[in-house]
């Protein structure tokens, strides 16, 4: 197929249209549950008062906006694609926007600007009577009159349309991390998947054996964790193909199969992360230091990589064996790994994920075989 046949195949499966609106009317939409905002995105709505102030300053001052994007659905209500730090500014700060029960969230307080330095303290409406803390009706007015652009993504795109878009907008960007980008996509393609996935990152030995810092966790690495491992077992990596776009594709197509087992993988999850806390704790994916016999430092991708999946591959073989039998058997197999040629090879802080990757995934399974 050429490329101009390809980019007319490509076309066919994006139906957009778009136009402007007032806030005020995306406002009432939302009030009216014509716009979902998904409770997952608002998970991640994170912008601080500043941000949220210079927003609010930015349609007080007529000063243009980038547009939202939004999907329709069959009965055509949109639900939000991008846009959600400047729509949930918005709905805050007017006392719209609801949490996940459905409840109202208390509205914000604006800080002062160095164009609008009388902003500071100002609310949508008065916090008491007679209080002057208000913004006004003339400048409610002035919110709600202000243009934004609405792109929209209609019902007889490609299915798949939706979250390549949402992808397409939020990836690389400061806002997102890759793996806050993949479990919006995730809740689009099967919500319960996501909640799934989420669960198995929850395992209480999963969270003991990768040791995973209080950052890590705000940005997402424990589902990104839960990912990696069930996609290293179930989709084929690819030489040279980048790792965010292998997990990209690994989510897609675990998520979109509906003749995956679930049940089958939970129960080997569960059972490597558990048999790993109890050979060796939350050392499992650290280094071993043989000169005063611990496992220390920081947790290590490449560990995990070759001793989850490897444990995993054989499950089996290692349920058959006594529990300490099978404690000490993983115990010095993962001793016995920091002396592994190929493994100190494709490991070290100079290696790139690709070859990393395509070294090291393929020995886990033979390496924990007894």
């Amino acid at each position: 197929m050429s490329l101009d046949e390809e980019i007319s195949v490509a076309r066919k499966e994006i139906i957009s249209d778009g136009y402007d609106m007032s806030v005020g009317e995306v406002m009432n939409l939302y009030r009216d549950e014509e716009l979902i905002v998904n409770p997952t995105y608002q998970r991640l709505f994170r912008w601080d008062e500043s941000q949220k102030t210079r927003f609010i300053e930015s349609l007080l001052l007529g000063i243009p906006i980038p547009p939202i994007f939004v999907m329709q659905d069959e009965g055509g209500v949109w639900e939000l694609i991008d846009g959600l730090q400047r729509l949930s500014t918005v709905l805050e700060f007017a006392g719209l926007l609801r949490n996940n029960n459905g409840g109202g969230i208390e509205p914000s307080v604006l800080g002062g600007t160095t164009f609008l330095p009388s902003l500071a303290g100002k609310r949508w409406e008065p916090s008491d009577e007679g209080a002057n803390d208000g913004i006004g009706k003339a400048q409610q007015l002035q919110i709600k009159r202000a243009r934004l652009r609405v792109e929209i993504l209609k019902k007889e795109s490609d299915p798949k349309a939706k979250y390549e878009l949402f992808q397409r907008l939020n990836t690389g960007g400061a806002s997102l991390t890759p793996q806050e980008v993949r479990n919006c996509v995730a809740v689009m393609i099967d919500p319960g998947f996501h909640a799934w996935l989420v669960e198995r990152s929850q395992d209480a030995n999963f969270v003991i054996t990768t040791c995973q810092t209080e950052l890590a966790l705000e940005q997402q690495m424990g589902v990104e964790l839960a990912l990696r491992f069930l996609a290293f077992r179930s989709v084929p990596y690819e030489q040279g193909l980048d790792v965010h776009e292998y997990l990209d594709d690994a989510l897609e197509r675990i998520a979109t199969d509906a003749a995956y087992p679930r049940v089958d993988e939970q129960n080997v999850f569960s059972l490597t992360f558990e048999w790993l806390n109890a050979a060796l704790g939350d050392g499992a994916f650290k280094k071993w230091n043989q000169n005063n016999s611990t496992f220390g430092g920081k947790f290590l991708m490449s560990a995990f990589e070759v001793i989850a999946v490897g444990v995993s591959k054989n499950i089996e073989q290692l349920a058959a064996m006594d529990a300490q039998a099978r404690k000490d058997f993983i115990l010095e197999r993962t001793k016995a790994l920091w002396g592994d040629a190929n493994f100190l090879a494709n490991s070290g802080a100079g290696v790139r994920g690709t070859t990393r990757l395509a070294n090291l995934l393929p020995m886990g399974e033979a390496f924990f075989n007894q």
